[in-house]
């Protein structure tokens, strides 16, 4: 090392008592000065004074020219394709995802690891970040501030090597899915790729089957909240990533499979084009997708918003004119009717995301905020088997509760159903496995859960929209409207009067005694009675709804993260 030694006073040269090369110890004199001489000042100065600031060193020049390979600019041939497919690039994605200035970069500098087939100057052109942009940026910090709002975000680049999967960009997910971990960063992941590449010849790998990646990113499942993104085509490893998180938002024009065009053929299946495999509407319609956006700038301000609702609580909420929810039902006991009006009514106005609609549609499940702070929706579903729980209802709501449990969300379940489905066929697709679910599910939640009893609330189905019984939620209340029975009432007048309907002439008299019979069991499973018997805690006006939700959730404790219950994927 070289050291400038400093005099601590004007004068000049005497004596140097040692000669360059000699190795000397501390406090050893080196030089002997005298008086006078024209030796500067010791006294240090401002570096800036005789410095250009603009000036830079050649080392600064070439990183600045080896990132400039990063910006989309350089690369103005595949960006202009990627456009042309109504599609953004991974960057354009992440700057509109994160708070502008917040994103710092993990791995830029990583390119392709085939060194030993192409050049370093092709890699650098053309395989930049190696295909995956990661780093950490914050969300939303403007409304919760920037401690809860930090975010790793990963975005596979399909503009590059139609981002696969290669040896780099898995060390740098690892290196990011490692800190969200540590620090307990949410994380969101642009999916788009094809999966594994196998063009990477710099390693001595033969499958590739050791990586970490997917049992990192599988690992933060209940630890941090995971949001996929899905556009364009994304196949294999890139989908399995996609399917741990979750939440899984994709695009009408996004294809989603385990396996693509290639590995279908190669596994002797047939050869079809990548838009015929897993299209959006067949994932929208079988559970795989949760949420389903118009397009990249649609799905990033919806993933803004879920995340939102784990940052915290808003202080600005506005509510709807709950008189609203007296009008809500049709007078006929027997009318349908748009259910999700009624949590619309109730949460605070434009909160409400409503999740997985294309799939098990006799239960609405979705998220919204009550008085500014965040909560999950189950609505049973009239439309659909008169919201009848069949097995891919079933299966919807006892995720979306695990969902809320980890995400630490309360739960509000609004009840209006005959009960479970029941029949042979419903039956052949394992019904009383799919059904127990939301009794095993519910009897282990942290998160405190609210019904309201709306109309029907009928039998074992009402147990499991209850948290799995009347009395297992914070409080179950009924509208006037409601009415309850062990079965539904018209089959529970068949049954348990069927001697006394036989002995009637078919026809008129025998449907009056019908009609008779029927109105004596809506009496006895009404509101009131029920609340007499004290199986239900309360009966209320619809317009109070709101007002009881807020004072359940003032009582109840503060939503966070469940350590290690993860979030089955289904």
């Amino acid at each position: 090392m070289e050291h400038e030694l400093v005099a601590d006073r004007n004068g000049r040269l005497v004596d140097q008592l040692v000669q360059p090369g000699e190795i000397v110890q501390a406090g050893q004199h080196l030089w002997i000065l005298g008086e006078g001489g024209n030796v500067a000042s010791n006294v240090p100065q401002p570096p800036s004074e005789g410095v250009d600031l603009e000036a830079e060193r050649a080392d600064l020049s070439a990183w600045r020219e080896r990132m400039a390979y990063l910006d989309d600019k350089a690369r103005p041939e595949a960006v202009a394709k990627r456009h042309a497919l109504g599609l953004r690039t991974a960057r354009e994605n992440i700057a509109d995802l994160c708070d502008a200035g917040s994103f710092i970069e993990y791995g830029a500098l990583a390119v392709a690891a085939q060194r030993s087939r192409r050049s370093e100057e092709d890699l650098v052109a053309n395989t930049p970040a190696d295909g995956q942009i990661t780093g950490i940026g914050s969300i939303n910090a403007a409304q919760f501030g920037p401690e809860r709002t930090r975010t790793a975000v990963l975005a596979y680049d399909a503009t590059v090597l139609a981002g696969t999967q290669g040896m780099r960009n898995h060390q740098k997910t690892d290196r990011l899915l490692g800190l969200a971990a540590r620090q307990g960063l949410p994380v969101v992941l642009f999916a788009e790729g094809g999966g594994g590449r196998p063009g990477d010849t710099d390693l001595p790998v033969v499958a590739g089957l050791h990586v970490g990646t997917f049992a990192a990113m599988a690992r933060l499942s209940g630890r941090v909240p995971t949001i996929g993104i899905a556009a364009g085509r994304c196949f294999a490893g890139n989908a399995a990533l996609l399917g741990c998180c979750d939440l899984v938002i994709a695009t009408r024009g996004s294809n989603i499979g385990m396996g693509g065009p290639a590995m279908i053929e190669g596994g002797g299946l047939g050869r079809f084009r990548p838009e015929e495999i897993g299209p959006a509407e067949v994932q929208h319609a079988n559970g795989v997708i949760d949420l389903l956006a118009q397009d990249e700038a649609d799905a990033v301000r919806l993933a803004r918003q879920c995340l939102g609702l784990f940052q915290g609580k808003l202080s600005d909420c506005e509510a709807p004119d709950q008189r609203a929810l007296r009008q809500s039902l049709p007078e006929s006991r027997q009318r349908s009717y748009d259910s999700r009006t009624l949590a619309e009514g109730v949460a605070d106005v434009g909160s409400l995301i409503w999740l997985r609609d294309g799939f098990g549609k006799a239960i609405h499940t979705g998220w919204g905020r009550l008085g500014g702070q965040a909560v999950g929706f189950a609505v049973s579903n009239p439309l659909h088997l008169g919201g009848a729980i069949d097995p891919d209802a079933a299966d919807k709501f006892a995720r979306f509760m695990r969902l809320c449990d980890a995400w630490g969300l309360p739960l509000v379940s609004m009840v209006d159903t005959p009960g479970f489905m029941v029949g042979p066929d419903v039956e052949a697709r394992a019904q009383v496995r799919h059904a127990s679910r939301l009794f095993v599910t519910a009897a282990n939640l942290r998160v405190p859960v609210f019904s309201v009893v709306v109309r029907k609330a009928f039998g074992l189905g009402a147990m499991a929209l209850t948290a799995g019984g009347f009395h297992e939620p914070g409080f179950t209340v009924a509208w006037p409207s409601a009415e309850f029975g062990a079965m539904g009432l018209e089959g529970a007048v068949r049954l348990g009067y069927r001697k006394e309907l036989e002995a009637q002439p078919e026809g008129p008299e025998r449907e009056k005694l019908f009609e008779e019979l029927l109105a004596r069991q809506v009496r006895q499973g009404a509101a009131i009675p029920m609340a007499t018997t004290l199986e239900i805690d309360a009966v209320i006006d619809p317009a109070q709804t709101r007002d009881w939700l807020l004072r359940g959730l003032a009582g109840a404790p503060v939503g966070t993260m469940a350590a290690n219950r993860f979030v089955d994927p289904w």
